[in-house]
């Protein structure tokens, strides 16, 4: 689908790149050409900062796209509720899975780009954490192809356990964009498919990036103090405990 009038998509792209402006952002995109200016395409993109959808958005719109995000269906109220809708996001309702799963695919076969998380939540390691089949499951359904996405730098800016940077700090950052891949195969082979271009894309956006041995923002791999994917599966663990107690307390009210 070729990126129509959208007023309000038109503002949110004029304050991102505003924002990234008086931050001194230095993006580097490789591979902006394997983003597709017509059809539909699910842009799965690995999952470390909050304000990583920033640079989706925007990298869609260098290809003349406006991307559809997949955003908690709690959100859908208020003035977040408002922009989800003027932005034709799809809300994600945990407890009714299945209808937000029909409304992507559905906007895929539309001829929409649909952004997904393969990791679901944001990576405390900053490698890439187990991926969830839900990607090529709706590639796969709604007959498009999987483009695989990496960010390297965004969580520099507000991430898990780390104090934001929202100054002007002027952090490159590196996006890497493979080529679609088909969906053609099973849900798990694509999603395994999915998972190796994603590492060898990470590794190009980490390359000549430079990174302090023993910053807390670099991967334990690379030298640096972030926790190994083991820490950061406890530490998510412990984060999942902590939401169900407060949720527990809140019902109990």
């Amino acid at each position: 689908m070729v990126m129509g009038r959208e007023p309000v998509f038109d503002v949110l792209t004029g304050l991102v790149r505003t924002f990234f402006g008086l931050q001194g952002l230095r993006i580097d995109i490789g591979g902006q050409d394997h983003i597709p200016r017509t059809g539909g395409a699910v842009l799965a993109v690995n999952h470390t900062a909050y304000l990583d959808f920033m640079e989706v958005g925007l990298v869609g719109r260098k290809s003349g796209r406006n991307v559809r995000y997949m955003m908690k269906a709690e959100l859908e109220h208020g003035i977040v509720g408002w922009l989800m809708k003027h932005c034709k996001a799809i809300g994600v309702d945990r407890s009714a899975g299945a209808r937000s799963y029909s409304r992507a695919v559905a906007a895929l076969r539309a001829g929409e780009i649909v952004v997904v998380y393969p990791e679901a939540t944001i990576s405390r390691s900053f490698e890439l954490k187990e991926f969830k089949s839900g990607a090529a499951r709706m590639a796969i359904e709604a007959g498009v192809p999987i483009i695989p996405m990496t960010i390297w730098g965004a969580h520099r800016i507000w991430t898990k356990d780390l104090p934001k940077q929202l100054g002007r700090h002027r952090f490159p950052i590196h996006i890497r964009i493979g080529a679609a891949i088909p969906s053609t195969a099973s849900a798990d082979d694509l999603t395994a498919e999915l998972r190796v271009a994603m590492t060898d894309l990470l590794t190009l956006a980490q390359e000549g990036y430079e990174m302090p041995a023993g910053a807390r923002w670099v991967p334990a791999r690379l030298g640096g103090t972030a926790p190994t994917p083991d820490q950061a599966t406890v530490l998510d663990q412990e984060e999942l405990a902590r939401r169900r107690a407060a949720a527990e307390r809140r019902a109990a009210r």
